[in-house]
């Protein structure tokens, strides 16, 4: 009995532990973002470098499968439509194991945007390889970046909005206020806030 008390304590102890892990790594504000190339749904590879003309990105890591991130779909397509032509474009990127969810596999992810009319990159990490250096644990999870001359600097972290369940009923806009307050030259008043989606599946 004493055995199966320490064992339990220890798996406990891994699992909390993994968890704080999750919490401290990636990127914190004021980092700067490693490029990445990585595929779209039309075949083409993606890079933040790609992009000449943008004065910062909207990197949202989503999925086809979770429910927060269908949710949010509308919305996202909304800050791509607002934001893209004043120079920060959303660049969607599907973090999930597709092992795990056969519904995030690349030819889903073809369908999910046709079906839904996006009008942004939607990128495959495959090999989960571009979330664990974000910190991403969440779908969605959302980063802005500003670039500089030191690189694409990490300036807003979390959640898109304060009301996943309805976008009628929404009171703050994390994502859109930041990237205002970027374009106005102002200072972000809130630069982290706590992602609520579905965990990340390795």
């Amino acid at each position: 009995m004493n055995t199966l008390k320490v064992l339990a304590v220890m798996v406990l102890t891994t699992v909390f532990s993994a968890f704080i892990i999750t919490d401290t790594d990636g990127y914190k504000i004021g980092d700067v973002a490693t490029d990445f190339r990585l595929e779209n749904i039309d075949g083409n590879m993606v890079s933040l470098s790609d992009y000449d003309n943008a004065k910062g990105f909207i990197v949202i890591f989503t999925c086809n499968t979770c429910p927060y991130a269908v949710a949010y779909e509308d919305r996202v397509e909304a800050l791509n439509k607002k934001y893209a032509d004043k120079g920060y474009p959303v660049i969607a990127i599907m973090p999930n194991n597709t092992e795990v969810k056969p519904g995030d596999r690349m030819e889903a992810m073809k369908a999910r945007a046709k079906a839904k009319g996006f009008t942004f990159p939607y990128l495959m990490d495959k090999g989960q390889k571009i979330y664990p250096q974000y910190g991403a644990t969440k779908t969605p999870h959302v980063y802005v970046l500003e670039k500089t001359s030191k690189g694409n600097v990490v300036k807003y972290i979390g959640a898109i909005d304060d009301n996943y369940k309805d976008a009628r009923a929404v009171t703050t806009k994390y994502v859109e206020n930041a990237v205002d307050a970027l374009l106005e030259g102002k200072e972000i008043e809130i630069k982290e806030t706590r992602a609520i989606g579905c965990t990340i599946k390795v």
